[in-house]
């Protein structure tokens, strides 16, 4: 305490060649909902999941944390909720809460108003990295189950929740025994110990965290230009707030998929051959894994991901 940065020993912790990663994100206007409702008890959850979820999709291993909270004017009950929020979600990643910022801004911030951003450092060894060079035709994807809405399309949430006239205090309609704000504030899960074992497991080709713009704009950036993913989705069942939320908002299908990660967090290809031991893996460390798919040879100038049977996610 009182120092002006954090060291930490990566050779004490275990390194013998490490490639260090990095990656920063925020909660985006989910923030509003706990700032409405004055609960923010899990939006540091969501904050570090952000960015944890962001490092394992590469393989590594989440190892300090450090966040950025500023103010108008500092409540120091919910900057310690937010706080021990943050710390949570560091236990749940196993990684180290090194440090922060507590910056009060009066002027640029108003009344309750509050904003929050996220900085996280991994490691790996060198040349143990995931990065889907390998993915190839007959690899099989998983999809792991979200815990909600995750922190993404909360501007079009809210705007739902604006347009019916709704409170965040009334009691949820599609969750029982919580009100809306309880409800949509369910943090972001964090994947980083399954998924950890299931690439120490072997056959794990790519991950893919699910986050602001779907599937279609997620698995792109982990498959090799000649593939295609394609999914099905009669493979999983959406989430009782994804199908409120759609008939609240008349929502078109598709951008249901684009927005939102519609019951799926992060996907993971495997070889075939290993699929079966690599889904074990996953549920073993806590996960609701489903089969949603397949890698294909991508056609002449076809699309790198295929959703059919999307209507089946929006049965009644």
């Amino acid at each position: 305490m009182g120092g002006f940065a954090a060291m930490f020993d990566l050779k004490a912790a275990g390194f013998k060649d490490p490639v260090l990663l990095a990656a920063t994100d925020g909660v985006g206007t989910k923030l509003k909902i706990a700032i409405e409702a004055d609960r923010h008890e899990t939006i540091g959850i969501d904050l570090v999941a952000m960015c944890v979820n962001d490092l394992v999709v590469q393989g590594a291993e989440p190892l300090f944390f450090l966040d950025y909270f500023a103010t108008g004017k500092l409540d120091v009950k919910a900057g310690t909720a937010i706080v021990e929020g943050i710390a949570e979600g560091c236990r749940q990643a196993g990684c180290a809460l090194i440090g922060g910022e507590t910056a009060e801004m009066p002027g640029m911030y108003s009344d309750k108003d509050y904003d929050l951003a996220g900085f996280a450092v991994g490691a790996l060894e060198r040349g143990t990295a995931v990065t889907g060079e390998s993915v190839s035709p007959g690899d099989i994807v998983l999809g792991l189950a979200s815990s909600g809405v995750h922190s993404n399309g909360y501007s079009l949430v809210r705007r739902i929740v604006a347009n019916n006239k709704l409170d965040f205090a009334d009691p949820a309609p599609f969750a029982e025994r919580q009100t809306l704000a309880e409800a949509l504030l369910e943090p972001t899960r964090i994947y980083v110990k399954s998924c950890l074992d299931a690439v120490q497991s072997g056959g794990v080709k790519a991950l893919a965290h699910i986050t602001g713009g779907g599937f279609s704009e997620n698995l792109p950036r982990v498959i090799p230009d000649s593939c295609s993913v394609v999914i099905d989705a009669d493979s999983w069942t959406a989430p009782s707030v994804f199908t409120w939320l759609k008939k609240m908002g008349n929502v078109d299908p598709a951008e249901m998929m684009r927005t939102f990660n519609c019951g799926i967090g992060m996907i993971v290809i495997v070889d075939a051959e290993h699929a079966g031991r690599v889904s074990k893996a996953l549920t073993q460390g806590g996960e609701t894994v489903f089969t949603i798919g397949c890698i294909e040879a991508r056609q002449t100038d076809g699309d790198h991901v295929v959703i059919k049977n999307s209507e089946a996610l929006w049965r009644d």
